[in-house]
C-alpha cells in the first residue's frame, strides 16, 4: 500500500509539472500574438509625411535712387566721445640749495616827510594901489643911448609883485619888444622908481599887495 502512494504521488507530480508547462507555453504564445497585433495596429495607424524644406527667402530688392533734384540727407553724425583724460601728476624740481648766504638786502633809508604847505596867503581887503602914473616911471629922457643909436623902438609887457612896503620886486618880461636893451631898461627904471600903497588885510595890516602888469612903448622923437 505504500508502494502504491508512493507512485501516484509522483505521476500526480509529473502531471502537475506537465500542466504547468503547457499552461506556461500558452501563456507566452497568447502573449506574444497580442502583443504582435497590437504593434501591428498601431503601425497601421501611423500615417508617414515627408518634411518639405521651407522655400528661401525672396530676395531684396534695393530701393529706387532718390531723384537727382531731391537733396540727400546726411549721414547720422557719430558722437565721438573722448577718452577720460588721466592727470598726472609731475614730481616737483629739486630744490637747488647752496651753502653760501647771500648778503642782505640793502637797507633803503625812509623817504624824508613832504615839507609842510605853505599857509595860504592872507585875504585882501583893500588892494595895493600904484602912487602917482605909472607912465612917469619909464620917460623919453631915459631912451638907451644904444637903441637910440640903432634905431630901436618897441613895445614892452612886464609884470611884478607889490610886498608889504609897497615896493616893487621881481620883474619880468612878458611881451619883448624885440630888444633886449629895451626890455631890460624898462624892469630896471619900474622896479626903482615904482612906488605902490601896500595892500591891507581885514585887520587893516598891510600884506603882499599880489601880482601887477604894465605896458610901455619905446619910441624915438622925429
Amino acid at each position: 500500500m505504500a508502494y502504491a502512494d508512493r507512485n501516484v504521488s509522483g505521476s500526480r507530480f509529473v502531471a502537475i509539472v506537465i500542466v504547468a508547462i503547457i499552461v506556461a507555453g500558452l501563456g507566452y504564445a497568447f502573449v506574444t500574438g497580442l502583443a504582435y497585433q497590437y504593434i501591428k495596429k498601431k503601425a497601421e495607424e501611423l500615417k508617414t509625411f515627408e518634411v518639405e524644406e521651407p522655400p528661401p527667402p525672396p530676395e531684396e530688392v534695393p530701393p529706387p535712387p532718390p531723384p537727382p533734384d531731391s537733396p540727400v540727407p546726411p549721414p547720422p553724425t557719430q558722437v565721438v566721445t573722448p577718452p577720460a583724460q588721466v592727470v598726472v601728476q609731475q614730481p616737483s624740481p629739486p630744490i637747488a640749495t647752496t651753502p653760501i648766504i647771500p648778503p642782505p638786502p640793502p637797507i633803503t633809508p625812509p623817504a624824508p616827510p613832504a615839507p609842510p604847505a605853505p599857509p595860504a596867503p592872507p585875504a585882501i581887503s583893500k588892494a595895493a594901489a600904484a602912487k602917482g602914473n605909472p607912465a612917469s616911471w619909464v620917460t623919453q629922457d631915459d631912451y638907451p643911448p644904444a637903441a637910440l643909436r640903432a634905431e630901436q623902438e618897441g613895445s614892452v609887457g612886464i609884470t611884478f609883485n607889490v610886498n608889504a612896503q609897497g615896493r616893487i620886486e621881481n620883474c619880468s618880461v612878458t611881451s619883448s619888444s624885440g630888444a633886449s636893451v629895451l626890455d631890460e631898461a624898462t624892469c630896471r627904471l619900474v622896479t626903482r622908481r615904482g612906488r605902490y600903497s601896500p595892500a591891507l588885510d581885514a585887520g587893516g595890516n598891510p600884506i603882499p599887495g599880489g601880482r601887477k602888469s604894465l605896458r610901455f612903448r619905446w619910441q624915438i622923437e622925429k
